[in-house]
């Protein structure tokens, strides 16, 4: 055999080794990511909210083309048990105890049967609805306060349970938050996610931080934010103040386009970070979701894994909701964001490709055109959603 056969030869075996180990290591991976999926599925708490939301009326058809998850960020001061958060607890997420509790990220991820790209869009929490079973008021306060009504009504109904008094307020309180999303988007909850701070705080720390980019240095004693300009990796206590920072450029739409690079970053370093295949983070991931993370109980969880990794690599699509003013002031002069609801709608439809109801043109939102219907809201110039492609996008 000739050197130049010898040397194709040899390549060609080469070759084929690189393949194989290139297929081995994938085996190996999947089967590392599956097993740990299935542990997940075995921490995470579950809710029978998709029994309840069968109540609902007027609901949106079932069947519109998509599944459509509501993501929740509560501020709950309990774990996902409804245990009390120890006062240790509470010091290291810069938050004191409370009765209340806010859902202060709300987020609907649309994933189009189709396999066309997924969305999701973001409602901001001082979103100004009426809320079943309780009155108008910022969307925020929808969960917890029908939680409250709901528990102290049944507590005069003579349940002494204190448990049972928890799980059925709770499920309320998810049941007008759900509904008061459907009313206001016009898309049908298919399924919920729900994590607490404590879970946020904990799932940061796993991962080692979150590398985060801001455009100027800020602070906010509130939340307790103070964070130089330029990139940086934050984690615990600090990356709770990062996306929780009220005294923004844009109130709340400047708070959520900061989560949603957050949200894009922090999924692109979990997916990364070996935290499938390391024994100390995967028991770290374990302990944050059964502390803090509820879902329903028909929630694919493969599904949301494979989203996840959308997320992370910049192939979902962020949005958020047209509003018609993001400073105004309800009847308790409280700081409230108006929107039009029948604006939203048209918007959300035609968003997600339906056809959307013409709206009266004297009811268009008259926000400022980066505020405005908009497909994406814009980040330093960019959109969003090629902004979180970069590594780390900086924001205001």
């Amino acid at each position: 055999m000739s050197a130049a056969a010898r040397a194709k030869k040899t390549a060609l075996v080469a070759g084929r080794t690189a393949v194989a180990l290139v297929a081995v290591a994938t085996l190996v991976f999947s089967g590392y990511f599956w097993t740990a999926l299935r542990l997940v599925k075995q921490n995470t708490n579950t809710t029978q909210i998709l029994e309840v939301l069968e109540d609902i009326p007027n609901s949106p058809p079932v069947e519109d083309g998509a599944v459509d998850v509501l993501l929740v960020g509560s501020d709950s001061r309990t774990d996902a048990q409804g245990r009390p958060l120890p006062a240790d607890v509470l010091r290291k997420l810069r938050t004191e105890g409370t009765d209340t509790v806010n859902t202060d990220t709300i987020i609907v991820m649309r994933i189009p049967r189709n396999g066309g790209k997924a969305s999701a869009i973001s409602i901001p929490r001082d979103t100004y609805v009426p809320i079943a079973g309780y009155r108008e008021d910022k969307i925020n306060s929808a969960y917890g306060a029908v939680k409250y009504l709901t528990a102290e009504r049944l507590q005069a109904e003579g349940v002494t349970d204190q448990a049972e008094r928890e799980l059925k307020s709770d499920e309320a309180g998810r049941k007008a938050l759900v509904q008061a999303v459907q009313d206001l988007t016009g898309m049908r909850v298919d399924h919920y996610a729900e994590i607490n701070l404590y879970g946020f705080y904990l799932l940061t720390e796993v991962i080692g931080g979150v590398q985060v980019c801001l455009k100027a240095g800020t602070s906010d004693p509130n939340s307790g934010a103070n964070f130089r300009a330029g990139p940086q990796t934050i984690s615990g206590g600090d990356a709770l103040s990062f996306v929780r920072q009220r005294n923004m450029p844009g109130g709340d739409l400047g708070r959520i386009a900061r989560q949603q690079v957050f949200m894009s970053q922090a999924m692109k370093q979990l997916l990364s970070a070996g935290t499938f295949t390391d024994p100390t983070k995967m028991n770290g991931l374990l302990d944050a979701v059964s502390k803090s993370v509820v879902v329903d109980e028909k929630l694919d969880l493969a599904t949301l894994a494979t989203q996840a990794q959308g997320l992370a690599s910049g192939n979902v699509e962020f949005a958020t909701i047209p509003v018609t003013n993001i400073d105004a002031r309800n009847e308790r002069g409280q700081s409230v964001v108006t929107v039009d609801r029948d604006a939203v709608k048209a918007w959300v439809a035609q968003l997600i490709g339906e056809t959307p109801k013409p709206v009266p043109s004297s009811t268009t939102p008259t926000s400022p055109a980066r505020f405005g219907p908009g497909k994406l809201l814009s980040l330093d110039g960019l959109p969003a959603v090629a902004a979180a492609r970069q590594d780390v996008p900086c924001v205001d």
